[in-house]
């Protein structure tokens, strides 16, 4: 028999060993989403022909596994003398997940090829879908060529073609392309952006991607062109090549500067990045970012490296030329199941490098210690945990480059003195609890001990760490102490949660005092040590009332109280320095204690060790909390202080002194869906003045988001005075356009710090943002430091699929 002809023909075939068209096609057709794929790409054809992914019914229950096909179509022709097998009209065959389509289907049993004509379709398993007027594929499925081709692939991506060809297994070509992330459609057939290039070559063998005559089109009109360029394949795990550019126009300090990364792939656990800075106006700055991981962990290094004067914020160049550079290390690494090791190593020769030179990243945590703003950590570390126990070991140097002030001749030291930081090292902490209660609680042993040590004073009349007394050895200290921590809880009659605490701990102190010439006339010693023994215990009340609504909400009110009584409060009566008249007292981490909300109800309100807040007190307060169902309500705080007798241990400014401490009063309020507001403050005792408050708004709607934050200290741990406003948020006119704007305002000193204002554009797949900025910051000059305010106009246009790429112009 030459020829058979079925009619509306279905099949199921079980044998994966059996030849199909259908299992062929859809094996094959998985090839062209690859390079769709990993071309990222880019074709000529319209978009706005590329239908939507059609629907896939649920396969039927028929057993078809992962070996099994079926087939199904108006007609089947057998041609056992040609030795084709024919599949017409709405042919639909299924696969190991993936579904084709077409109006004909053509299998080749003697060469294995396959040809599919007419309305193609592979619809794959993750829903992404493939189209085609005409598709061919060999036996092996190493060579094919699909003629009108396109795709709609994962995060609303599009891509059509003239052609795509498929040489071998490892080169695959698109024609005439075009890719786009944007809507398209036939209402709006020009995407916001798009790429396009006229040949693209995948080659999997050198694991690169090649483009010829590419134009990136925005709104239809060309932006960039580029007559030949590549990149490494996505699809390998790796490969050496160019990063995307760093482009500044113009900067009135480094005038154009144009940084090329670029990535050098070293094994396959490190490579390096190497991204040279080049400026018109001062001399190239190279940056260095080295990565390597390893079995048991990971290490990174950047550095950077210039030989250039110094130069102001118009890049005028003085003084001498000079070596500057930076380091920003650290590693990760673990020895068993419970031990880690790790350090960081931060430093920088010029305190104003990170802001000539917009440096990104520079202030994040890099260890077990958290880097703050404008200063460098540098740590090594180990640890110890396990489900009962932690421990660690570690050192600490700190590098300040905050501007704390200037001379009347502004040509004084401005910067932190370094050497006023003391060197901490070693630190040891540990703790541990007992599996099972003791007393019917739980009971946690502690034990810390450090040592400090100072290369030079930090005391004197000048702002603090200037080092009036620069060139001077600063105070050393040793300190070792243990803590026993036990409390329980219950409940009693209708809800009164009683929790009884119980608190020791001794400390002991070596320490060697800083000797002015009026310490050492009083007979100071340099030397003095110094041990005690603390206390404290006490219960906790706390009696919630609920209350439940008509309206679905409710309302808490729970009277909050605890007694304590203990030791006397107690601070180090160490003199460590005298400067005239005025004496200074060992605290080293108890400066910033702060009387708020979030330690009313501590035994001990001192965030260390070197002041400790002791005596018989009351602590009192109300919590009342009222919700509603759809998110709206508010909650409110208000506490306040009692003890026995006045303590003049504690500093004056936390209004904790007194028998009457002042009134802490903490609330927050959300009286529509997505508007909440918070206050956090403290009044005086008898007046009710405010001696400290932060409050701020945040507001999230359809139109836009905003954040308001405002903060006044009257009294700050350094003894200055504070009152800061700052404002973020965006405001959409139109579905599309919006405005920006930030602030921020000293208001002690009556200046903005920063004003920026902004206007952005926002579709599906694009965001345009120009925004005004202007900074008051410090710059280096010929005759010492100056403020002065930097302008900038900064223009960032935000691609989706493709990232993100700043310009910008001072």
């Amino acid at each position: 028999m030459g020829e058979s002809l079925l009619p509306r023909s279905f099949m199921t075939e079980q044998r994966p060993s059996t030849p199909s068209a259908g299992r062929a096609l859809l094996l094959g057709g998985g090839a062209w989403l690859a390079l769709a794929c990993a071309g990222a790409a880019h074709a000529q054809t319209s978009l706005a022909s590329i239908p939507q992914a059609p629907p896939v019914p649920a396969p039927p229950s028929d057993g078809l596994g992962d070996g099994g096909y079926y087939l199904e179509s108006d007609l089947l022709i057998r041609d056992d003398q040609a030795q084709k097998m024919t599949a017409r009209g709405s042919v639909e065959a299924r696969y190991q997940g993936r579904t084709l389509r077409a109006d004909e289907v053509i299998y080749d049993t003697k060469t294995g090829t396959v040809v599919a004509n007419g309305h193609v379709q592979l619809i794959n398993p993750d829903g992404t879908a493939e189209f085609a007027d005409h598709l061919e594929v060999d036996e092996d499925m190493k060579a094919g060529f699909a003629r009108n081709f396109s795709a709609r692939l994962g995060e609303n991506v599009k891509v059509a073609a003239a052609t795509a060809v498929r040489r071998n297994a490892n080169i695959q070509e698109l024609n005439s392309a075009i890719y786009t992330p944007c809507e398209v459609c036939a209402e709006k057939p020009t995407p916001t952006w798009s790429v396009q290039a006229d040949h693209i070559v995948q080659d999997k063998k050198r694991q690169l991607i090649y483009y010829k005559h590419a134009v990136i089109r925005v709104w239809g009109a060309p932006i960039l062109y580029l007559p030949l360029f590549w990149h490494p394949d996505p699809q390998a795990k790796r490969s050496s090549g160019f990063l995307a550019p760093k482009i500044i126009p113009y900067s009135k300090s480094r005038g154009l500067s144009y940084e090329q990364p670029y990535l050098y792939v070293i094994s396959p656990s490190s490579d390096v990045v190497v991204a040279p800075q080049i400026n018109s106006k001062v001399n190239p700055f190279l940056n260095v970012n080295y990565r390597k991981r390893f079995y048991s962990g990971m290490l990174e290094a950047r550095g950077g490296f210039t030989y250039d004067k110094d130069f102001d914020i118009r890049g005028d160049r003085f003084g001498k030329a000079s070596a500057r550079s930076y380091i920003l290390a650290n590693g990760k690494f673990d020895i068993d199941a419970k031990w880690k090791w790790g350090f960081s190593a931060e430093r920088a020769s010029d305190a104003l490098i990170f802001d000539r030179y917009k440096i990104n990243d520079v202030y994040q945590q890099r260890g077990l210690f958290t880097s703050d703003d404008h200063r460098l950590v540098s740590q090594l570390y180990a640890t110890r945990q396990a489900q009962r126990s932690w421990f660690s070991v570690s050192a600490v140097s700190v590098q300040g480059l905050r501007v704390v002030g200037t001379s009347e001749t502004g040509t004084a030291n401005a910067f932190e003195n370094s050497g006023a930081f003391p060197l901490i090292g070693p630190m040891v902490e540990t703790r541990w609890e007992p599996d099972s209660p003791i007393l019917g609680g739980r009971l946690r042993l502690q034990g810390t001990g450090v040592m400090l040590n100072r290369s030079e004073s930090q005391y004197g009349e000048a702002p603090y760490y200037l080092g009036a007394y620069k060139g001077q050895d600063g105070v050393d200290s040793s300190r070792a102490s243990v803590k026993a921590d036990w409390r329980t809880s219950t409940i009693v009659g209708n809800g009164l949660k009683v929790s009884p605490f119980a608190q020791a701990r001794a400390d002991a102190y070596s320490i060697r005092t800083y000797l002015t010439a009026a310490a050492a006339a009083l007979g100071d010693d340099d030397k003095q040590t110094y041990t005690r023994s603390l206390g404290v215990a006490g219960v906790d009340f706390s009696l919630p009332l609920y209350k439940a609504l008509s309206n679905g909400g409710s309302i808490v009110l729970e009277p909050l109280a605890q007694v304590a009584a203990g030791s006397e409060s107690s601070r180090v009566p160490v003199v460590v320095a005298r400067d005239g008249t005025k004496t200074y007292l060992y605290n080293e981490d108890s400066a910033t204690l702060e009387f708020d909300e979030t330690n009313l109800f501590q035994a001990n309100k001192s965030p260390g060790f070197d002041l400790y807040e002791g005596g018989q007190r009351l602590n009192v307060g109300g919590r009342a909390t009222y919700a509603l169902p759809d998110g709206r309500g508010g909650s409110i705080l208000v506490g306040r202080s009692f003890r026995t007798k006045f303590d003049p241990l504690l500093p004056a400014r936390t209004g904790l002194q007194s028998k009457s401490s002042d009134w802490i009063v903490s609330a927050t309020v959300t009286p529509i869906r997505g508007i909440t507001a918070f206050a956090r403050t403290r009044l005086d005792s008898e007046t009710q003045e405010i001696h400290r408050i932060e409050t701020g708004v945040d507001a999230y709607t359809q139109r836009g988001w905003g954040t308001i934050r405002y903060l006044k200290d009257e009294l700050d741990a350094n003894g200055n005075q504070q009152e800061n406003f700052e404002a973020r948020g965006e405001l959409k006119l139109t579905k599309q356009w919006s405005l920006t704007a930030f602030g921020q305002r000293d208001m002690v000193a009556d200046v903005w710090r920063r004003r920026d204002l902004g206007v952005a554009y926002t579709d599906d797949c694009i965001r345009i943002d120009v925004i005004y900025q202007q900074e008051d910051r410090y710059a280096s000059t010929a005759t010492g430091l100056r403020l002065q305010p930097d302008r900038t106009i900064v223009f960032r246009l935000t691609l989706a699929t493709l990232g993100d790429t700043g310009y910008s112009s001072n």
